[in-house]
């Protein structure tokens, strides 16, 4: 049993070397003719010298974790059954650029929640106060909206919003419509037109991957839209996916049954670069 293996900064190193050495050290605790069995999915996007390098030196193979987690992520991106719909949200645009560019290649929906959807709502042109917004993707955001279009991609926003007078748990709100937010003012979550619109896109769903939270979940007065999703999701006859870290930690912050969903991943950013079709270090090496 080691410490945690970060505190090694040969671990996370860009230099083969270094990362080698520290593989090195570890398969000495063992000695070679022993095997290595990776199990730890969240960090399997990750060359790292625990994750990829060990397992170049040693016999390895994949823990049953791992393989439950490629199998169904191999769900979403062959043979999907459809229509194939998915929730994004979250804060920012610029952590899922890849993801949605790929996916637009692959869904035939797609519903923007949480902070990202005020870049897009700002790129259409509309007021969203003191909402999140990343102005330096405007321009890579309406470049989505018209791929979107193109493809013929269902690409759903918001139609209302819990616009508050600040970012706090008590704060002040109403409920506006993302054509009338004031510009002394902040989006939240969604609002409940924008919870039955996004439920009335999943409802026919053959398979769903959400990732992202639809507002400030941590906050009570402003975690309906999120649990909103996550309901509509449980109540689907579909192959549904949750992406991992903030999602999942809103299922169960929200009381929801995880049994509820087809599959609730442990890895958000392993997750994600795989739908960005990203080849994944970690699962590259079990499969030498």
């Amino acid at each position: 049993l080691l410490e945690n293996i970060r505190f090694d900064p040969r671990e996370t190193s860009k230099d083969a070397g270094e990362r080698e050495s520290l593989a090195d050290d570890l398969v000495s605790l063992v000695g070679d003719k022993a095997a290595f069995v990776s199990d730890g999915f969240g960090v399997v996007h990750r060359k790292q010298a625990s994750v990829y390098d060990v397992a170049a030196k040693l016999p390895h193979y994949a823990g049953g974790l791992v393989l439950a987690e490629v199998e169904v992520l191999r769900k979403l991106t062959d043979d999907t059954a459809r229509p194939y719909v998915v929730v994004l949200g979250g804060a920012k645009v610029s952590d899922k650029l890849g993801v949605i560019a790929n996916l637009l290649t692959k869904v035939d929906r797609l519903l923007i929640g949480g902070g990202m959807a005020y870049t897009f709502l700002k790129a259409q042109g509309k007021e969203v106060g003191n909402s999140l917004l990343q102005a330096d993707q405007l321009d890579q955001v309406r470049g989505f909206l018209a791929e979107a279009d193109k493809r013929g991609v269902e690409l759903v926003l918001p139609v209302d919003v819990l616009a508050a007078t600040t970012f706090a748990e008590d704060a002040p709100f109403e409920v506006v419509s993302t054509d009338a937010i004031p510009a002394d003012r902040e989006g939240l979550d969604i609002g409940p037109a924008t919870r039955e619109l996004f439920a009335s896109k999943l409802a026919d769903a053959r398979t769903v991957f959400w990732n992202g939270p639809m507002g400030v979940f941590e906050f009570a007065a402003f975690a309906e839209g999120t649990r909103a999703i996550a309901q509509a999701l449980v109540d689907s006859d579909a192959f549904t996916v949750v992406g991992g870290g903030d999602s999942a930690a809103a299922v169960r912050r929200l009381g929801l049954p995880e049994d509820g969903f087809s599959h609730i991943s442990t890895g958000g950013g392993a997750s994600l670069e795989y739908l960005e079709g990203k080849e994944l270090p970690g699962v590259k090496v079990l499969e030498d």
